[in-house]
């Protein structure tokens, strides 16, 4: 086996959604009355990534921390300068007609014949494949060629995209923003990445959590960033622990009732994390379980408002709406039972 720690492993989600990049969105879905944007599901799988990564002792490069999206040539650009082992590249697919759900469903890697490194690329693809077969419940469509696609032809190193479900098909339209989802996506990704690699898939990072603070440096600051991002920040993942990074350490550690000290201890990375048992969440609850919560909710199609973590009106009514049309006491707690059903991958209401 080869130690990750001789490797640089590049990610990249495509499209943006501040602004949302133009037809890159589902339907509208059904019950809350908006679309999802690719990019919802493609940058957290992107970070979900990189963490399995970092777990597993690979340096790592963010080709692309913007929330809007970026053109073609800038990215390229960015990956080439560094001289990466591999990149891998979430996207989410649609099928001809992306305004109404239809029923091609399942998940497809792509690689290109016209990159320097096709065979290693094609391999990797394969590998990569295999790892989402793992993770994901979804029909696998196998490994394809492409043509014309910038980070997979025109990079100096393998690359590999994951089109890791249907927009237009319904249910894969509602895995998209369902954080567990996006997670099993990054993780399956890891899993092939290592198997590509002789590495083995040991995330291990967190037998003992580090603590870190400004002036701080290395890939445990890029795990911290990487989290901080999942949380809605832009923040460069590059190692460094500066003023950026430092303010919006505060602000998760104010929304979440912690010691607001900009250090990052055992109970900042319990919460970012979301460690340890889920708490009982009620009207006027905060922080990074609600947000979980608020997330999942609206992945199931019951419209909670902002996913904002902060507990309001709008989230006790589509969890008490969630309790009564999944045989539940209808009280607006979130408990074992809510959390038991709730954190369920998948599932949820129906199309009309």
């Amino acid at each position: 086996m080869a130690n990750a720690d001789r490797f640089y492993i590049g990610a990249n989600d495509e499209h943006g959604q501040n602004p949302p990049t133009a037809g890159k969105r589902t339907p509208i879905m059904p019950y809350i009355g908006r679309s999802f944007y690719e990019n919802e599901f493609n940058r957290p799988a992107k970070y979900r990534f990189l963490i399995a990564c970092l777990e597993c002792g690979f340096n790592v490069f963010d080709v692309k921390e913007e929330l809007g999206d970026l053109p073609i040539s800038t990215r390229v650009a960015r990956i080439v300068r560094q001289g990466l082992t591999l990149l891998v590249t979430y996207a989410y697919n649609a099928a001809n007609d992306p305004s109404v759900f239809s029923s091609p469903n399942g998940f497809t890697v792509y690689y290109s014949n016209e990159n320097r490194f096709t065979a290693s690329s094609r391999l990797l693809s394969y590998d990569v494949s295999a790892g989402l077969q793992r993770e994901i419940p979804l029909r696998n469509l196998g490994v394809r060629s492409i043509a014309e696609v910038g980070v997979l032809r025109s990079v100096n190193c393998p690359s590999t995209l994951l089109e890791c479900g249907f927009m237009t098909n319904f249910n894969e339209a509602k895995l998209m923003f369902d954080p567990d989802f996006q997670k099993s996506c990054g993780i399956g990704g890891c899993l092939g990445v290592c198997e590509n690699l002789d590495v083995a898939y040991s995330p291990k990072y967190y037998t003992s959590f580090p603590t870190l603070r400004r002036g701080t440096r290395g890939n445990g600051v890029k795990m911290l960033q990487c989290y901080l991002n999942l949380y809605g920040e832009e923040l460069s993942v590059d190692g460094s622990f500066g003023a950026e990074t430092q303010a919006a350490v505060l602000q998760f550690q104010t929304e979440n009732s912690l010691a607001a000290d900009g250090i990052v201890g055992r109970n900042t990375w319990e919460r970012l994390t979301l460690s340890g048992p889920k708490p009982t969440l009620r009207l006027g609850s905060r922080g990074a379980f609600v947000r979980y919560l608020q997330q999942k909710l609206l992945s199931k199609l019951y419209p909670v408002g902002s996913i904002d973590g902060v507990f309001g009106e709008q989230t006790r009514s589509a969890v008490v709406a969630f309790q009564t049309e999944n045989g539940l006491v209808p009280d607006g707690i979130v408990g074992r039972n809510t959390w038991e059903l709730v954190s369920l991958v998948g599932g949820g209401r129906s199309a009309f």
